[in-house]
């Protein structure tokens, strides 16, 4: 691809894109920026760009698209109320690592999620729908999907390793869409791999810093 055929597609995706897309991809930056400064509004933000983006999945016809948002929406809301509760030894739930044993698990959760993903699209593919067809795309897709599922429930839960998680999903989507003619997209996360590195920096830099400041009490 060409430089000239790398700006025709990146002007045709910023001009076919509607005011309710770019609302979804703004507060889906937002969303990550307040994710890296430990911030609570992560999720009212998360929440606007993911709810925005399962009424357009729902009307483009993507439906397992709709799905993965409508998650991602579920798992706002819960972290939204977990970062927030309050009990009587903390005001507000601590940044922390992952357990050896949290780590097992996830890790055996992710080819779980894949093989189910894979499997919803098996299920769809034995439709008349053509779109969902069990490829090289829908795979890359599923496997990048699971990732980033895993991610949106630590960073609910505030685990440091959800940034793990988001950086490897952002690693392999980038080139994943560029190759898809999607370079809008492909850029969008650029900008989500450098603010998931600088939010798993600063998570671990809070992490330290609470641990010194217990300490000197």
């Amino acid at each position: 691809m060409d430089f000239n055929t790398f700006w025709d597609i990146l002007l045709r995706n910023i001009h076919g894109a509607s005011i309710w897309e770019i609302i979804a991809v703004v507060f889906g930056v937002v969303s990550v920026w307040f994710a890296r400064k430990a911030s609570i509004l992560v999720f009212p933000a998360g929440i606007v760009s993911t709810t925005v983006y399962v009424f357009i999945l729902f009307f483009a016809g993507l439906y397992a698209n709709m799905g993965i948002n409508l998650f991602y929406t579920c798992v706002s809301i819960y972290g939204w109320y977990h970062w927030s509760r309050k009990t009587k030894d903390k005001t507000e739930l601590p940044i922390s690592w992952n357990t050896k044993k949290e780590q097992i698990v996830y890790l055996l959760l992710l080819p779980i999620i894949f093989l189910l993903i894979m499997a919803l699209l098996w299920v769809f593919q034995q439709g008349d729908n053509s779109q969902f067809s069990v490829n090289f795309t829908t795979i890359v897709d599923a496997v990048t999907t699971s990732i980033f599922v895993i991610g949106m429930w630590l960073l609910a839960r505030k685990k440091i390793e959800n940034w793990i998680y988001w950086i490897v999903g952002n690693l392999i989507s980038i080139p994943f869409f560029f190759t898809q003619e999607l370079v809008f997209t492909s850029f969008q996360f650029v900008v989500f791999l450098v603010l998931a590195v600088m939010g798993f920096m600063e998570w671990k830099r809070l992490y330290y810093a609470s641990l010194q400041q217990h300490s000197q009490h």
